[in-house]
């Protein structure tokens, strides 16, 4: 048997051999990311030891964690990590397979059946990300001669779920329903029509107007599919989302959200009727050719569905946690945006935001600074996420940080 050659050279040392096309092609990767740390853009990885609970620890130093959407806190709660431990000592580790192969198992369907009681739908399908389980929805719905209409503000993933499905995109500006009537009403009633938004926006805390957003597909024969990822187990009853807060359940065809936010673990779910569901099941590549939920993300979402229902007061307290600080930081002479759990605090200049969040961090408070292509150019922002589990005295630590680290980064006098 031919031996086999181990390497030692340190990680990131260029081969002496190293061909010329892979050295142009190093030479361009790293133009590239000198283009973006000159204009304020590179991201890194930061590394935090231990869960996503309201504090954390960075490079040996506890600091509180103002950037999670684990809202509720279930990321940490005993029943969710009982669960998952029960499901990998009897499910174990992985599906090994796609669902339609044979990855599906008793835990999938009664699940599925759990967050369709939430939805007040007929069925539910699980997907192992938010983002496969948009592509999957809209890809199985529309294609070739069909229309979609997307809010210019929507997750990445719908975005590119609309651009995968091949059907014709018109994109409106956030929240404009009279562009979107206009778009609707000069588009011909030939194929599928599917209006398709966000609920709570990641990135702006603010609220799709979907009872109007609703009436008005309907007086244009177009079809509403509502993206609840940040809504899920933080808003309406029993965490069921805004649309049911709204009453519009029956109204909207196709709900999607996600098990990984509010809901503490990872994966997420696509709920309507029978045939919708059925119809992802078969078409939706997202969820066709990908291996199923793994057992123990399947078995925390269950668990989080009970305590979702059996502590309605997390939502209480995560709202009045928001509350308090949006006051708290507009109080200080900053542009604290949303009327949600998202908090948007808006600085418009990249390097400012990046400034302003190390100062932060010097202070014992991680909030991470969002900036294009996240956002639209000119809007970069620090995004606040409280959490259920911050204390009264956390809040306060924070705002101290928010007043310290604004003059220190020059964004407050």
């Amino acid at each position: 048997m031919k031996a086999i050659r181990v390497d030692n050279a340190a990680p990131g040392r260029h081969s002496p051999r190293v061909h010329p096309v892979q050295a142009a092609f190093a030479a361009a990767l790293d133009a590239e990311l000198a283009d973006l740390e000159a204009r304020g853009l590179r991201r890194r990885l930061r590394q935090l030891d231990g869960p996503p609970d309201r504090e954390v620890t960075i490079d040996g130093r506890g600091v509180l964690l103002l950037s999670s959407n684990n809202y509720l806190g279930l990321a940490t709660h005993p029943a969710l990590r009982r669960a998952a431990h029960e499901a990998i000592d009897r499910w174990g580790c992985g599906t090994g397979s796609s669902r339609l192969i044979a990855g599906h198992s008793a835990l999938h369907a009664a699940v599925e059946r759990q967050l369709a009681r939430l939805k007040g739908t007929e069925a539910a399908v699980l997907c192992p990300s938010g983002y496969q389980a948009n592509a999957a929805a809209i890809g199985a719905l529309v294609g070739r001669g069909d229309h979609v209409f997307s809010d210019a503000l929507n997750h990445a993933s719908i975005i590119d779920g609309c651009r995968l499905s091949r059907a014709d995109v018109h994109v409106f500006p956030h929240r404009d329903l009279d562009t979107l009537e206009r778009m609707l009403a000069g588009t011909p009633r030939a194929g599928r029509r599917l209006v398709v938004t966000d609920s709570v926006f990641s990135m702006d805390g603010d609220c799709a107007p979907l009872d109007a957003l609703v009436t008005l597909a309907e007086r244009y024969h177009s079809l509403v599919m509502v993206d609840e990822a940040h809504a899920t187990g933080a808003v309406g009853p029993r965490g069921a989302g805004l649309a049911a807060a709204a009453g519009l359940t029956e109204r909207i065809a196709v709900h999607m959200g996600t098990l990984g936010k509010a809901l503490g673990g990872a994966g997420a779910y696509v709920a309507g009727s029978r045939a919708l569901v059925d119809l992802i099941v078969n078409r939706g590549r997202a969820f066709v050719f990908t291996t199923g939920l793994a057992p123990a993300a399947t078995a925390a979402a269950g668990a989080a569905l009970e305590v979702c229902e059996r502590e309605p007061e997390r939502r209480e307290r995560l709202q009045a946690n928001a509350q308090r600080l949006r006051s708290g930081l507009r109080a200080l002479g900053l542009r604290a945006e949303g009327d949600t759990h998202i908090i948007p605090v808006l600085l418009g200049d990249n390097r400012l935001a990046v400034v302003f969040g190390e100062a932060l961090l010097a202070r014992g408070v991680l909030v991470q600074p969002i900036r294009p292509p996240t956002v639209p150019p000119g809007t970069a922002r620090l995004r606040v996420t409280p959490m259920a589990t911050h204390t009264d005295d956390d809040l306060e630590r924070t705002l101290a940080a928010f007043a310290a680290a604004g003059r220190a980064s020059g964004a407050l006098p």
